[in-house]
């Protein structure tokens, strides 16, 4: 049986023990989950191994690659420089990266951006090997690439691209990059351990990914087939980094600024970066951004029967997933995040997930090394999410 470690308040008990089960009964090999409570740290848990063949245990700072839970991060870094008034999302893209305006994108908003909406959802031609490392080689690529659909007609989630056309819009207007932006100006204000960038004092902290098997049922992993598909472009065409040697589990890969999938951190620093924006914008202090921000983010603002990219139901508030719920759709598309309705957050490949709830004033985060299957959540995220909504009815 594998030893749980950490904190879990006594009303929070059945997060625990959805944790536990997670190692019994749903093949966990290695996970950490947080959740605050109106600011204050109710659950902090972690357990299993950092990998299978060296079982060398997963530690309180323990650290592992969340993939597009980063573009929750991301998508932050652009709300505070809008809430700071330096950045409008309804203007044109070009209004902050003048480049950028070519090849029928003049008309693209920063808005389109955070909703998965400017076409720009892929390269259609291979770029280096490497390239996630190179910034400037994928931003030269963006700016000479074509959308895929007419702007703002349709949605089709921005697999990888997402966080380097956020990423030079925060480029630009900071004049930092989009990690050093998220180190000096959320991360470290907030105390979090979560790199986009990872120091090479921090190599020893991480737990390389086990990647899921491959499921011939989804409907986005039977477009991968085709190598002109959308999904293969947006997916392989930015290098080699969903290789699971070569890529994302790498060095070169830890290092660089990869907005869209390369964060890394653990369940405290999901819960962490949340925390405020469960608590109106600022906790101990730190004021993150405003509530009318906190509000635009949690709206809705998207939402397709059929996302051009993903091939599912999906529902986006400005950079963040809201609730989906696609249980009864048809087999290839039932991928599923069920989260309380006022939430947002972002999910990452494999199922790690980290979110805010400023109804309930909850943050939540998750994170494991052994991917699981679907493109949203599975069992084991889903059962730790559905045992802290109902821990709230413990509260008196």
């Amino acid at each position: 049986m594998t030893t749980i470690h950490g904190y879990c308040d006594a009303n929070f008990d059945s997060v625990r023990q959805a944790f536990a089960d997670n190692f019994t009964a749903n093949e966990e090999v290695g996970a950490s989950v947080c959740v605050t409570w109106r600011g204050e740290t109710v659950v902090d848990l972690w357990g299993g191994v950092t990998d299978t063949q060296s079982a060398k245990p997963w530690e309180e700072n323990t650290k592992c690659v969340v993939f597009s839970c980063t573009k929750g991060a991301t998508a932050l870094c652009v709300h505070v420089l809008a809430s700071r008034g330096q950045v409008d999302i309804d203007k044109p893209v070009a209004a902050y990266w003048p480049e950028f305006a070519q090849a029928g994108k003049e008309n693209i908003t920063v808005r389109m951006f955070l909703n998965h909406q400017s076409g720009v959802a892929a390269v259609d031609q291979g770029l280096s090997t490497e390239c996630y490392a190179d910034w400037d080689e994928v931003i030269s690529a963006l700016e000479r690439q074509s959308p895929y659909w007419e702007p703002g007609t349709r949605a089709g989630y921005h697999l990888l691209s997402f966080g380097w056309l956020n990423g030079e819009i925060v480029k630009r207007v900071s004049g930092k990059s989009l990690g050093q932006f998220f180190k000096d100006e959320i991360a470290e204000p907030l105390g979090l351990d979560f790199w986009i960038g990872l120091p090479p004092a921090l190599d020893k902290d991480i737990a390389p990914m086990i990647p899921a098997p491959p499921e011939p049922d989804n409907d986005f992993f039977k477009a991968l087939l085709d190598t002109n598909s959308l999904q293969t472009h947006g997916l392989l065409n930015f290098g080699n980094y969903m290789s699971t040697d070569a890529g994302f589990n790498s060095t070169v890969a830890h290092r660089a600024e990869i907005g869209g999938a390369g964060g890394i951190t653990n369940a405290r620093g999901l819960a962490g970066m949340y925390a405020p924006l469960a608590n109106g914008g600022e906790l101990n202090g730190v004021k993150i951004v405003s509530a009318e921000t906190i509000a635009a983010m949690a709206r809705t603002s998207s939402a397709v029967g059929i996302d051009a990219m993903l091939l599912m139901p999906t529902r986006f508030g400005l950079g963040f997933m809201k609730s989906m719920d696609n249980r009864r759709e048809p087999l290839g598309r039932r991928s599923s995040a069920i989260l309380p309705e006022s939430a947002f957050g972002h999910v990452g490949a494999g199922g790690s997930l980290g979110f805010a709830d400023p109804s309930s004033g909850i943050s939540f985060g998750y994170a494991m090394n052994r991917m699981g299957p679907g493109l949203l959540l599975n069992e084991r995220g889903q059962s730790l999410v559905d045992a802290t909504t109902a821990s709230l009815n413990n509260i008196k």
